[in-house]
């Protein structure tokens, strides 16, 4: 039986327009999103059965463009959609902490930085820019691979601090592993950062490693 022809409380849109998108399971969800089932497959059935096969919503959400399109029901026009989804989510994140100041939103720049950096298959260094009263300059990614103390140059990082007029900065990087525990050469970087940073009187406030779930701030660590 369609969608169409469920008792309207059971029905997604209605039920997320009624009772919130809170109130929806993974799979309600994710029919709003597929809209139509196949053939002898409603939206929702649908929807169970990609979950099921990706293992999970996460999965289907950071699968790559072969797998996805590869998918019954699926298709690179709702790969793209999914994507233009996906970036309008972490632009709506960057701009609520642009309108605020960062250390008094550490939930919120700690989802930002996950949303961009926990599905990334490799290591990539990021910075938070923040002005002088901790408000969010910019986000930029400046350095992709394996990580250590020889591949991230403080150079760069001030040059970018001092072109973009920076008064302090938060770093980010992910540990693909999903393994969030920083390591001795995170350490060692981020003290090299702080070092150089403070000549031009640029504080470095904190340092996150974002793993599978778990982020890590050096600063709650008391390492900064």
């Amino acid at each position: 039986m369609g969608i169409n022809h469920w008792p309207e409380g059971e029905r997604p849109r209605e039920k997320l327009l009624t009772f919130g998108p809170q109130a929806l399971s993974d799979a309600e969800l994710l029919a709003i999103f597929l809209r139509v089932g196949v053939k002898g497959r409603s939206a929702v059935d649908l929807a169970r059965d990609l979950l099921a096969s990706f293992g999970g919503l996460r999965a289907l959400m950071e699968a790559d463009q072969r797998d996805f399109c590869a998918a019954r029901g699926l298709g690179s026009a709702k790969y793209a959609q999914l994507q233009a989804t996906l970036e309008l989510s972490r632009r709506h994140l960057a701009s609520q902490l642009a309108r605020g100041n960062a250390m008094t939103s550490p939930a919120l720049v700690r989802h930002y930085l996950t949303s961009q950096l926990r599905h990334l298959g490799h290591e990539e260094f990021a910075v938070l820019f923040l002005d002088t009263q901790h408000r969010i300059i910019r986000y930029e990614s400046l350095f992709r691979g394996t990580l250590d103390s020889a591949s991230v140059y403080p150079r760069d990082v001030a040059k970018r601090a001092l072109e973009l007029g920076a008064g302090a900065l938060i770093l980010a990087h992910n540990h693909p592993s999903g393994v969030a525990e920083p390591s001795d050469a995170d350490r060692r970087i981020t003290d090299r950062l702080k070092d150089a940073l403070g000549l031009f009187d640029i504080r470095v406030l904190d340092h996150f490693v974002v793993g599978d779930g778990e982020v890590v701030s050096f600063a709650e660590r008391g390492w900064i």
